[in-house]
């Protein structure tokens, strides 16, 4: 089978964590024990995150004084490629991974024309008071806006129109190659019209590329792994509970975080109403779990689940008033695996 596994970048470091190599390459063992099952058994694609490691490595260059400005994001991002790629492929060899393990620097194609140019709205770095932003901003010619009580850089977060790199993927991946690329969405590029390509200021989005790349390669499954358990209903409330499964229909009707769960669902909602094919939230340690339908959520065209009420035992179908994933019931959500396979063939949407 071949999946596409989306990594969050947070379930590489830590909130309040110290950025010390030291921690993150600890959090990277543990990321190589829950994923290199899966990479013995399936194809894989790793596209990891990369939101505290750009913002690290944008206040380095921002606080530079040998600098006459600061590094663009676009070189910025290839540099955590390189080193989130390194770790991984250092971690899963470690953990007694046979096949090629490759860490690919990846370059993502944007469109200059999308709205989101004209509105930046992606933080990244890190605070500051109203008056220091104010200050970097007219000498970088940064826009900001605020971060609660602080303010922050905020950049255009593009679509991914096509990965660069696209067919070389696919070539080391039908080689028997587990392939870690689009790392921070890759490194943002822009054609000039003559056929030249030139990074541009911007971050798009991960699980938007790993959407992408799950799409064109023809992926089986994609895997949204971060540090939360499963999409929850209620969050933050006694009422809060994981909701085992999901089908378009539902996503329909609800509404989370744009910061968040919201790239997340969508990037899912992406894959399945375009392949057929299922697709997974849930946590990293999860991930062969999840693969199986015991752990995350899982998204799919439309539900197959069945549903037992804690408080019965009773089987319930979907229809049910008490079905979606509310109240005391838990749902089962149904094994990626055989879902994979059931599902209709696709040739995907390969963008130009």
């Amino acid at each position: 089978m071949r999946v596409v596994v989306a990594l969050g970048g947070n379930a590489l470091l830590r909130r309040g964590e110290k950025p010390d190599a030291d921690i993150q390459l600890g959090h990277v063992r543990t990321a190589a024990q829950a994923l290199a099952p899966l990479a013995g058994r399936h194809e894989l694609v790793i596209c990891h995150g990369n939101g505290p490691q750009i913002g690290m490595l944008s206040r380095e260059s921002e606080s530079d004084a040998a600098l006459t400005r600061p590094y663009p994001l676009d070189a910025l991002v290839a540099q955590t490629q390189g080193m989130i790629g390194y770790w991984l492929a250092l971690c899963l060899r470690n953990e007694g991974l046979v096949k090629p393990i490759l860490g690919l620097v990846t370059q993502t194609l944007v469109d200059p024309a999308d709205p989101a140019f004209a509105k930046p709205t992606k933080f990244v770095g890190p605070v500051y008071d109203h008056q220091r932003a104010q200050a970097l901003a007219d000498l970088h010619g940064w826009t900001i806006a605020a971060d609660g009580d602080r303010w922050r850089r905020v950049v255009p977060s593009p679509e991914p129109r096509r990965i660069i790199e696209q067919d070389s993927i696919s070539g080391l991946l039908g080689s028997g190659a587990v392939v870690i690329c689009g790392g921070g969405g890759g490194a943002p590029v822009a054609d000039d019209g003559a056929g030249q390509l030139h990074g541009v200021e911007a971050v798009v989005d991960k699980d938007s590329t790993a959407a992408l790349l799950a799409i064109t390669l023809h992926a089986d499954v994609l895997l949204v792994l971060t540090d939360v358990p499963a999409v929850m209903e209620h969050l933050g409330t006694p009422q809060a509970a994981a909701l085992r499964h999901l089908d378009l229909d539902d996503l329909a009707g609800r509404e989370f975080p744009a910061g968040s769960m919201g790239p997340k669902i969508a990037a899912c909602r992406h894959f399945v109403a375009t392949t057929g094919h299922p697709a997974a939230i849930g946590q990293l340690s999860d991930a062969d779990a999840i693969l199986s339908g015991t752990a995350g959520t899982t998204i799919t065209t439309s539900t197959h689940r069945t549903r037992t009420t804690v408080r019965t035992g009773a089987t319930e179908g979907a229809d049910s008033p008490q079905a979606g994933g509310r109240g005391r019931g838990t749902d089962r959500a149904p094994d990626l695996r055989s879902s994979a396979s059931q599902s209709p063939p696709t040739e995907g949407n390969l963008e130009s």
